[in-house]
């Protein structure tokens, strides 16, 4: 992992290398020249540069084979030595080279001792700053991977229900087209027409996740007038949506024909006992309703279309669809997403 350090670097380092010099009285400005004392710190700035340097080094080196989160301990316990065995003895012979060139090879031990204390707390110091912006930058980079990780897990689990709504619409229309040729050939033709338009909905949608709430009305009133084709009377669509909320509002495309196709197939109904579908909005929900006439299956509902239905929305806008039976009606309350 990179670090731009650069701007860090030019301050901290010539900070360092007249700071440390000052706290620890190496340089006597009493007695040095003005130049005297250009050149000591200059040489201090150095030293400052080279240990930084070395142990910037060590630590980039070492982050390849220790790992914070899987041996904490004994990457702190590398970290100090190896930082111990570079900056000591170093700092210990740049200032003992220090006291040859400027005062004349009087060594004061106690100086030094001082000052290679005071660089080793400031190596440690940096050190931690150095493994905090790691673990910052490693953590953000973590969970901007997640992220993305989510985002595609979704993406690709509503591509997959997506595709899911293409063969069961063309299996069930299918089955209708099929019924209708043996017994009402002329309408045959009318719904296959009818089938073209439908499907072109269902493809131009297939790569959206939201649609106007009046294109999926226009879809359920296309969808319903082939269901008009095969049933006749028998089926019935009520919409009560005011018309400046059809403009208003978003849903997951396919929504309210999965509804509708679920009434029909679960229910009893006929010319003398229509099957009432109701469409409304109350309170930022989609409502649908139908009457409750449970029709005898050769075997039990996969329920692969409600499942799909739920998914798709907790995929795309977050939120539950709420399934309920009330007053001897099965209702579906969805949720809408106002346009800001």
């Amino acid at each position: 992992m990179r670090v731009n350090d650069i701007g860090f670097r030019l301050v901290l380092v010539p900070f360092f290398g007249i700071l440390i010099p000052l706290i620890a009285n190496l340089v006597d400005h009493t007695k040095f020249t003005h130049w005297q004392i250009k050149l000591s710190y200059l040489y201090t700035i150095g030293l400052s540069l080279l240990i930084w340097e070395g142990n910037r080094y060590l630590l980039f080196t070492l982050r390849s084979y220790f790992n914070w989160f899987n041996k904490p301990l004994r990457k702190v316990i590398v970290l100090i030595l190896a930082a111990s065995f570079f900056t000591i003895p170093v700092s210990v012979l740049l200032l003992i080279t220090w006291y040859q060139i400027f005062m004349h090879g009087i060594v004061n031990w106690s100086v030094i001792t001082e000052s290679t204390l005071i660089i080793m707390i400031s190596v440690l110091f940096i050190v931690h700053v150095y493994e905090t912006v790691f673990l910052v930058k490693e953590s953000e980079s973590e969970m901007v991977k997640n992220a993305q990780l989510h985002q595609a897990k979704a993406e690709a689990e509503l591509e997959a229900l997506r595709n899911q709504i293409d063969p069961h619409f063309i299996f069930n229309s299918l089955n209708t087209l099929s019924h209708l040729i043996e017994e009402k050939p002329q309408k045959a033709r009318q719904f296959n027409d009818n089938l073209a338009d439908v499907y072109r909905y269902i493809l131009q949608s297939k790569r959206r996740e939201l649609v106007l709430l009046r294109e999926e009305l226009n879809f359920l009133n296309d969808y319903f007038y082939l269901l008009q084709i095969r049933f006749e009377d028998a089926v019935q669509l009520v919409v009560t949506i005011p018309e400046e909320d059809a403009d208003q509002f978003l849903i997951p495309p396919i929504s309210l024909q999965v509804l509708a196709e679920n009434a029909i197939k679960h229910n009893e109904f006929s010319a003398s006992f229509p099957l009432t579908i109701e469409v409304e909005m109350q309170h930022g929900w989609l409502i649908v309703r139908n009457p409750i006439r449970k029709k005898l299956l050769r075997k039990p509902s996969s329920k692969i279309g409600l499942a799909n239905l739920q998914e798709r929305y907790k995929l795309t806008t977050n939120r539950q669809v709420i399934i309920e039976e009330e007053n001897d009606h099965f209702v579906v309350r969805l949720p809408v997403l106002k346009i800001t």
